[in-house]
């Protein structure tokens, strides 16, 4: 049985410029016909990734459970090595012959080609087998030839490994039952078969109406400049908007748990861990200068099964506009339940539907009303296990 947890937020933000482009303008796109302010699900991602952090300090996840993306491995593997007793530089070389072996080449400046999503229990077996293979690593695997290109280099270095080490080596990127990658999947360009696919899936969010992007012009004057001496001493502008956005994430729980090495427990502590992190965590793009920092006031979590995905941007094809006195996140709720009725009843599925309504929207017929976010989360957990 497949079993999809979909979550849909409505989160108004005051003036702000959380996502910008290449220019510094906040980041928009044209739905519907009209131009819409956006927010990367790069972006909203990289924001629960970080909240991860602040369950870790509350205990909810262990260090273990989470991982990180970096060029740094090679410093991380010769922390490890160092640990167990071993001379740093001769650690440092050890850990580079051995990523060799695996194709993955480090520059001189001891950063790797590109970035890797590692969880920290691969890290610690990488290390665990260069110090338990220690005799068999030798410079006969190491990634650089002299008149070779780099591709064939590597895999050089891969051929002439010690077939034990490689063997060890092969089994060590699995996911490492990291939360985040389990979630959000990843890709390593030199070992393909490595690659894991994410259980996870985010939209881009964006606003529920139309936008025009707004520019605050500031100055600046140097608090030591003699008193007769007028005119300010710099000036700018910073681009911003505010919209209301809608949000959507599912989770395959099947997939999850098999990223998660049939881990059930610890795909439920990441499941919690993420929704927690979708409502709570917010970018932080320019927040010392518009500090909007305005949670969701419409979240709704449908735990769905035996039914395809199903987005409800379609509830805003056609931009929500307000009149005097009315709400746009209230509104914009009552739209988006409006269309979650008309596709269940269009398409059907099993579906329980939990709604935490701080906008006072009517939504009879779409789900069961809950009055906190812990609530949401325990009946969410809940409707999965059934």
């Amino acid at each position: 049985m497949k079993t999809l947890i979909e979550i849909h937020a409505l989160q108004n933000f005051a003036p702000s410029n959380l996502n910008r482009d290449d220019t510094g303008a906040p980041k928009d796109a044209i739905f519907g016909g009209t131009r819409r302010a956006r927010v990367s699900s790069q972006c909203f991602k990289r924001a629960v990734r970080r909240y991860f952090t602040d369950l870790m300090e509350r205990a909810a996840l262990e260090e273990t459970d989470v991982a990180f993306r970096t060029k740094r491995v090679l410093e991380e593997i010769t922390a490890a090595l160092k640990d167990k007793g071993h001379d740093e530089d001769e650690a440092r070389e050890k850990a580079k012959l051995a990523l060799a072996a695996m194709e993955i080449s480090v520059k001189d400046d001891g950063k790797t080609e590109y970035l890797l999503f590692l969880g920290k229990r691969e890290i610690a077996a990488l290390a665990d087998i260069i110090h338990e293979k220690w005799e068999l690593i030798s410079p006969a695997a190491e990634s650089v030839a002299e008149g070779k290109k780099a591709g064939k280099a590597k895999k050089r270095a891969a051929q002439n490994a010690d077939p034990e080490l490689k063997k060890a080596l092969d089994k060590v990127f699995n996911g490492g039952k990291a939360v985040d990658v389990a979630l959000f999947g990843r890709m390593l360009a030199d070992l393909p078969e490595k690659n894991q696919d994410a259980a996870c899936q985010v939209a881009h969010a964006i606003s529920t109406h139309a936008v025009d992007r707004e520019f605050d012009f500031y100055t600046a004057v140097d608090d030591l400049k003699p008193e007769d001496t007028a005119g300010a001493d710099m000036m700018g502008t910073v681009e911003f908007n505010s919209a209301c956005f809608y949000r959507y994430a599912v989770v395959d729980w099947e997939k999850l748990v098999d990223n998660l090495q049939g881990d059930a427990e610890l795909a439920r502590k990441g499941l919690r861990a993420f929704l927690e992190g979708f409502v709570v965590a917010a970018p932080t793009g320019k927040q010392n200068t518009f500090a909007a920092h305005n949670p969701p006031e419409f979240v709704a979590i449908a735990v769905r099964r035996n039914t395809a995905p199903r987005s409800l941007a379609n509830a805003f094809e056609t931009a929500i506009r307000v009149g005097k006195g009315e709400s746009l996140t209230r509104k914009s709720a009552e739209a988006m339940t409006e269309k979650a009725r008309i596709l269940q009843a269009a398409y059907g599925g099993d579906e329980q539907t939990l709604v935490l309504n701080l906008a006072g929207a009517r939504h009879e017929g779409f789900g069961c009303v809950v009055a906190s976010l812990k609530e949401l989360l325990d009946g969410t957990l809940a409707a999965v296990q059934e």
